[in-house]
């Protein structure tokens, strides 16, 4: 098992769960963050840390898509092991649906 950051990440990143993270498992994306899998140490602390209940089990129903994403961007985004001010207007996204399809930047 390990958690993952799902859509509901993606315009809020609010990084409360960077600061908590004890292995530093935790990637930037333009608009995101993802965790890294195999770095993962399972111990949960992240997830109720999210304002915006955007990390999940890998176990929970629907969470294959979201797994194969942390998975291939945190290879390819940067680390990142201490918390950032989010996006001005993240507010405005906290409840918005089909953010994948709408926002999502690969920053390849």
């Amino acid at each position: 098992m390990t958690y993952i950051v799902n859509e509901k990440c993606i315009k809020c990143k609010l990084m409360d769960c960077v600061e908590v993270c004890p292995v530093d498992c935790f990637y930037e994306g333009k608009n995101m963050l993802v965790i890294k899998p195999d770095e993962c140490i399972d111990c949960g602390v992240c997830e109720p840390e999210c304002p915006v209940d955007a990390i999940k089990s890998d176990t929970e129903p629907g969470s294959e898509m979201w797994l194969e994403i942390n998975k291939k961007y945190s290879e390819i985004w940067p680390n990142i092991s201490e918390k950032k001010d989010p996006p001005l207007d993240h507010k405005k996204y906290k409840d918005e649906q089909d953010k994948f399809k709408k926002y999502f930047k690969e920053n390849l």
